[in-house]
């Protein structure tokens, strides 16, 4: 099939690398304005697009895509690429910009979304992350049909995922780009066979993945330490959790901790140990172990590590 590909991250470029092992004709990508990155902060292509140089793909980068909007220009040019690119299909994962109606209704098969989520839950920004800080059992990828909502279109398409005390944000990022690519490819070749069919969302259990946002990184230790050490598996690698220990200007990084039993006799937040087997915090229920962290400016080590530098009862 002709199949436009608009998206922009690591997770996009693992499908796009499906669709073209598969032998499938990419005639166009679509992806985000490249962006300042890394200690000069050059500018630097997305991952899709670095992908798509690579096999020769022309490449449009729109600001916007609404032709009535402020880069109206960009809007029409990339109307003028994907009619010349004449698509039966455009395949979307983790672009970045709305799509309007004029481009949804553009290929002949419309838009199909590789979202990161078991639909209804989970729509919106970062389902990943809000998956496991709520402490989902299981995950998924499902392929949507693409229309004017927020993530409502019909699913096409659905793989699950089980969600482990083991995954992070970062690791179950991984997996799910890889089984990503697998769904789209599957639910194209079903496209093709004329077996695609398409399913409304149920109206019960749709949640909002909301955008992560710094502000969220600092750990409130009036909380759970079950639902803390989600947050830390969850905010793995971005934002990070972080914790301001005594003695120490800025607040370090939390890349590992477990949830343990303990009694409430204590403030929340209140350093109960600091030893080379973790920092135990109080907690609104339980005790947190920090097991893994790092300094501004350092690199992520083993509290054991760490507390042979730190000592917060001589400070």
């Amino acid at each position: 099939m002709r199949i436009v590909f608009a998206g922009t991250p690591e997770f996009a470029r693992t499908a796009l690398e499906a669709l073209l092992a598969a032998g499938h004709e990419v005639p166009l990508v679509l992806t985000q304005p490249d962006r300042p990155s890394g200690r000069g902060m050059k500018l630097r292509p997305s991952p899709v697009k670095a992908l798509a140089l690579e096999h020769n793909i022309p490449v449009a980068q729109p600001r916007s895509l609404r032709l009535d909007g402020k880069y109206p220009e960009d809007a029409e040019a990339a109307r003028q690429a994907l009619l010349d690119a004449a698509p039966d299909l455009m395949v979307v994962a983790a672009y970045g910009l709305i799509l309007p109606q004029w481009v949804l209704g553009l290929p002949a098969h419309g838009c199909f979304n590789i979202h990161a989520s078991l639909l209804p839950r989970w729509r919106g920004a970062a389902p990943i992350q809000r998956a496991i800080e709520a402490g989902d059992a299981q995950t998924g990828i499902t392929i949507m049909q693409m229309d004017a909502g927020l993530d409502t279109g019909d699913m096409l398409l659905v793989k699950t995922l089980p969600i482990t005390p083991e995954h992070n944000a970062a690791r179950l990022h991984d997996e799910l780009a890889v089984l990503g690519g697998q769904a789209i490819l599957e639910a194209v070749r079903e496209l093709e066979q004329g077996s695609l069919q398409a399913t409304p969302q149920p109206s019960e259990g749709v949640t909002y993945a909301a955008k992560l946002d710094k502000s969220e990184a600092p750990l409130d230790f009036s909380r759970p330490a079950a639902e803390l050490a989600r947050r830390v598996r969850a905010f793995d690698p971005v934002p990070g959790a972080t914790v301001l220990l005594p003695g120490l200007d800025q607040p370090v990084k939390v890349w590992e901790a477990s949830a343990l039993p303990g009694p409430m006799n204590a403030a929340p937040g209140t350093l109960l140990a600091a030893t080379a087997q973790g920092l135990d915090f109080a907690t609104g229920d339980g005790i947190l172990r920090v097991l893994t962290v790092q300094k501004a400016g350092g690199k992520r080590q083993p509290v054991s590590a760490f507390v042979q530098g730190w000592a917060p009862e001589s400070r």
